[in-house]
């Protein structure tokens, strides 16, 4: 489906406005606004569509279902320096469709994926960027380690540094969802958590997973705040353009 003008326009102002507010959010932080990576969550959205977000500057796409978003990579290969994120939960039988189409992958919720995941990308013969997914909230219905429980940290530990030595997987560092909440203060427990927890994998392992994915359409400045390396947006970007529907 062919963008029209108007949703060109749209996209490219709700573009805009998505930086300055990660920008002015990061300098309330004393942060450095380039340090934080724009991820648009393109799920639902046309290949035509996410073409548009590009002309209008964006450079990293995320999606949340593997079987979505390689029709949409193949239908864009034509597009330069883009880096595509997997964002959501992967089964087990899809890993190796991952590591060749994804150069990101934020959603490394269990030991098993990330061991199928290295397999796959010594296949392709490139190293896989990931986050490991951590739940800090307690939610039940979110996946990831579950370590809101802080007493629980030590325990994940020999996990993770099992994952640290797979040589096709370079981690970057951890990734949460928080709960939605109506106010998005609410939710700063939740990334302040995952910051400590990242401060204490680093310093108990030894590794430098500096990076942080949190934050998305409804609290991605408190994230910013607490040290989002990368938020993941789709709605504030897509405001004002057909509601998502099925991948075209």
């Amino acid at each position: 489906m062919a963008v029209s003008p108007a949703s060109g326009a749209a996209i490219a102002r709700n573009l805009t406005e998505v930086h300055e507010r990660i920008a002015a959010a990061a300098r309330h932080a004393a942060r450095d606004p380039q340090a934080v990576r724009l991820v648009v969550v393109t799920k639902g959205r046309s290949a035509d569509e996410i073409r548009a977000v590009y002309m209008a500057g964006a450079r990293a796409f995320g999606e949340n279902r593997v079987e979505e978003g390689l029709p949409k990579i193949a239908a864009l290969r034509d597009l330069v320096e883009v880096g595509w994120h997997m964002i959501g939960h992967v089964q087990s039988r899809k890993a190796r469709q991952v590591a060749p189409a994804f150069a990101w992958m934020h959603s490394v919720d269990r030991l098993k994926i990330a061991r199928l995941l290295d397999q796959a990308v010594v296949t392709a013969a490139v190293r896989l960027k990931v986050f490991l997914e951590c739940n800090v909230s307690g939610e039940e219905s979110k996946t990831g380690w579950l370590l809101a429980d802080r007493s629980r940290w030590e325990a994940v530990l020999p996990e993770f540094e099992q994952i640290a030595r797979l040589p096709g997987l370079d981690v970057r560092g951890l990734m949460t969802m928080a709960p939605w909440t109506p106010r998005m203060e609410q939710a700063r427990p939740v990334f302040a958590t995952l910051r400590e927890l990242q401060s204490f994998v680093c310093t108990r392992l030894g590794v430098g997973w500096s990076e942080l994915s949190m934050g998305m359409t409804d609290d991605f400045e408190v994230a910013v705040e607490e040290g989002a390396t990368s938020v993941r947006i789709g709605r504030a970007v897509f405001e004002g353009v057909r509601p998502p529907a099925a991948a075209l």
